[in-house]
C-alpha cells in the first residue's frame, strides 16, 4: 500500500470509524442479547438438531459478588473439553443487587454466555426449567452461582452421561463426596430430609444418594414434552419422579461453604419440600409398581371370589371350602401374572424376552404366590371358623394381607432388574 493509499484509509476511518465501530458493538451487542424469557407450560421443548452438546443453566438472585468467577471458571475448564459446543445460561430473578447487569456487561465478549433476566416469575425450580426452556443444547444441566459447587464436578457428570445414563448427579454421599464445615444440626437435617422423602417417594428418592443435590445434568430426550410441576427449590426429585431415567450415574463432590452472600435455605423450604414429595406421590401413584401390582391384585379378587363361590357356594357345587379355595387362588394366580407381566413389570420383562423366561418367571410368581396361598388358606379358615365371619369377607381379609409379602418377594426375585436395568424408570416407584 502507498503512502496516498494509507493516508486515505487513515482519512476514511477517521471520518467513519467510530460510526463502525458503533455498529459493530450494536451488532455484537444484538447477536448475544439477553434471550427472550420463555413463557408458558414448564415443558422442555425437543429440538431437531441440538445447537451445542451441552448447556448448563445457572439460576441467580443476589449473586453479583460470584457470578463473574462462576463463568470464568467454567469457561476454562468446558472449553479445552467441548470447544465451542457449549452455553452457560444465567437465569436471574431480577435480583436487587443487579446480578444480571454484572452479566450482560460481559455478553458482548462471552459468546457462550447466555442470560434470561425474569421479572414477572420468581423461584429457584422454575428458573432452571426456564433455562432449559431457551437452552439450545443436547444435554442440560444446572448448578448453584454462589461456588458451593465446585466446577470441577462438570467434566465427572459429562463422563456419566458419555457412558450412557440418562442423568447424572452431583452428589455428597458416594466416594469422593462429602461436606466442608457443617453443623451436625444441619447433617441431620439433610438426612432427616432423604429419610423423610425415602418414606413418601421410596421409589424415586430410593433411587439417588442425594435427593438434595441441585448439581447434575441429564439428557435433554429423558425430560423433552414432559410438563414439570416443582414446588420450592429442589427440582431433582421433579425431574426423576417425571422424568424418563432408565439410568442415573453420580459421582462425588464435596460441597464447600459460601464466600460471598446469604444462604438462601430456609424453614419455609423445608415445609416446600415436603409438600413437593407428598404431590409427587400422588401424582405419580398410578404409575407406581406397587399400585399396579394391587390394581392386578383387585382383579385377581373378582377371578378368586368368582371361583369360590361357584365351587363351594351351598346353592351350587357346594365343594369343601379349603378345595375350592385352593382352585380358586390358583386359577387368580395365572391371571395374575399374566398382567403382571405384561403391565407392571412389562419393562423389566422385555429385558428378559422369550418363552423359557416366561416360564421361569411364571414358576417363580406361581412359588412364592403358592406360599402365599397357604398363609391365605389358614388365616381363611380362622377367621370363618374361629372368628365366625363371613367367607367372603374373611376371605378378602386373607387376601389383603399377603398383598405385600407376593409384593415384596416377586420384586426382588421374579422381575428384579439386572446391572444394566438396575435403574429403570417408573418401576421402583
Amino acid at each position: 500500500m502507498t503512502s496516498k493509499d494509507t493516508s486515505g484509509a487513515r482519512a476514511l476511518d477517521a471520518q467513519h470509524g467510530p460510526a463502525l465501530r458503533a455498529v459493530h458493538a450494536e451488532l455484537t451487542h444484538t447477536l448475544n442479547a439477553p434471550l427472550a424469557l420463555p413463557t408458558g407450560p414448564l415443558v422442555v421443548p425437543p429440538l431437531e438438531k441440538p445447537d451445542v452438546r451441552l448447556s448448563i443453566v445457572i439460576p441467580t438472585f443476589n449473586e453479583a459478588g460470584n457470578v463473574l468467577t462462576l463463568l470464568a471458571s467454567l469457561e476454562a475448564l468446558l472449553e479445552p473439553v467441548l470447544g465451542a459446543s457449549f452455553e452457560l445460561i444465567v437465569v436471574d430473578d431480577d435480583s436487587p443487587d443487579r446480578t444480571w447487569e454484572r452479566v450482560e456487561e460481559i455478553l458482548p465478549t462471552h459468546p457462550r454466555v447466555k442470560l434470561l433476566r425474569r421479572q414477572t416469575e420468581k423461584g429457584l425450580s422454575t428458573a432452571v426449567i426456564r433455562g432449559w426452556q431457551a437452552a439450545r443444547g443436547e444435554i442440560i444441566g444446572v448448578m448453584d452461582a454462589d461456588l458451593q459447587h465446585p466446577v470441577e464436578a462438570n467434566l465427572g457428570l459429562l463422563s456419566e452421561i458419555e457412558r450412557g445414563a440418562d442423568l447424572a448427579v452431583a452428589s455428597r454421599h458416594v466416594a469422593g463426596g462429602g461436606v466442608s464445615d457443617w453443623s451436625m444440626l444441619r447433617r441431620l437435617l439433610s438426612r432427616g430430609a432423604q429419610m423423610l422423602g425415602l418414606l413418601i417417594l421410596p421409589g424415586v428418592i430410593g433411587r439417588i444418594s442425594d435427593p438434595m443435590s441441585g448439581y447434575f445434568m441429564l439428557r435433554r430426550s429423558a425430560i423433552e414434552g414432559v410438563e414439570l410441576s416443582p414446588l420450592g427449590y429442589k427440582i431433582l426429585i421433579e425431574v426423576v419422579a417425571r422424568g424418563r431415567m432408565r439410568w442415573i450415574g453420580e459421582t462425588g463432590y464435596v460441597f464447600r461453604e459460601r464466600i460471598e452472600g446469604e444462604s438462601k435455605v430456609t424453614s419455609a423450604l423445608y415445609i416446600q419440600y415436603l409438600r413437593h414429595l407428598l404431590r409427587l406421590r400422588w401424582d405419580t401413584l398410578p404409575s407406581s409398581r406397587l399400585f399396579r401390582f394391587c390394581v392386578v391384585g383387585g382383579s385377581g379378587v373378582f377371578v378368586d371370589m368368582g371361583i369360590l363361590y361357584l365351587l363351594s357356594d351351598p346353592h351350587t357345587l357346594a365343594w369343601g371350602l379349603t378345595r375350592s379355595k385352593i382352585i380358586a387362588a390358583e386359577t387368580a394366580i395365572c391371571t395374575n401374572f399374566l398382567l403382571n407381566d405384561a403391565w407392571t413389570f412389562g419393562d423389566l420383562a422385555e429385558t428378559s424376552p422369550g418363552a423359557t423366561s416366561k416360564l421361569r418367571r411364571f414358576l417363580g410368581f406361581n412359588a412364592i404366590c403358592t406360599v402365599g396361598v397357604a398363609l391365605n388358606v389358614a388365616l381363611l379358615n380362622v377367621l370363618y371358623n374361629f372368628g365366625h365371619l363371613n367367607r367372603y369377607l374373611a376371605n378378602a381379609i386373607a387376601i389383603a394381607a399377603v398383598t405385600l409379602w407376593n409384593y415384596g418377594l416377586n420384586r426382588r426375585l421374579n422381575w428384579a432388574p439386572g446391572k444394566t436395568t438396575a435403574k429403570a424408570t417408573a418401576g421402583s416407584r
